[in-house]
């Protein structure tokens, strides 16, 4: 009888031990109610030793691409494909969104959650837009691009 009692009690006794901890996991915050573990900086692309403009996306999935930045560069090695892109895995998921787009040279895109594609030409597919890069021409795209693997170094910048 005592081991049925003990075997009763023991999943209340875990349900009120999980209840009472739940709390701790949460996100601290400040007193205006904001998470205060806000990133500071701007977000920053280089392809290869070029320096690009990046209108980024207000969105989650360029969020994320900022916090694996926050702890030092984030360098990515890009892969030629299709003769209009370089893709490079990211080693990591991100939040996705993905939207049937056309694209156009200087579209920065997530793939498939864990690969940012960069391009110097055009598709059409389901994608997540995360920027598009803003000072270089398609012809200057496709000189950055189309010759060969290339890296890609993402960087905040204060």
């Amino acid at each position: 009888m005592k081991k049925l009692t003990i075997l009763l009690l023991l999943p209340v006794m875990l349900l009120t031990l999980t209840a009472c901890s739940g709390g701790e996991a949460q996100e601290e915050t400040s007193t205006t109610g904001k998470e205060e573990n806000v990133m500071v900086g701007t977000l920053k692309m280089k392809i290869a030793d070029t320096d690009v403009s990046v209108e980024w996306e207000d969105n989650e999935s360029v969020v994320a691409l900022r916090k694996l930045a926050q702890n030092g560069p984030l360098t990515v090695q890009m892969s030629m494909y299709g003769g209009f892109e370089q893709v490079g895995y990211l080693g990591t998921d991100l939040p996705r969104n993905d939207v049937q787009t056309v694209t156009k040279s200087g579209d920065i895109v997530l793939y498939s959650g864990n690969q940012i594609v960069v391009f110097y030409g055009s598709n059409s597919w389901a994608y997540t837009r995360l920027g598009h890069i803003m000072d270089k021409s398609d012809e200057e795209m496709a000189q950055l691009l189309s010759n060969g693997d290339v890296v890609i170094t993402l960087s905040l910048e204060e």
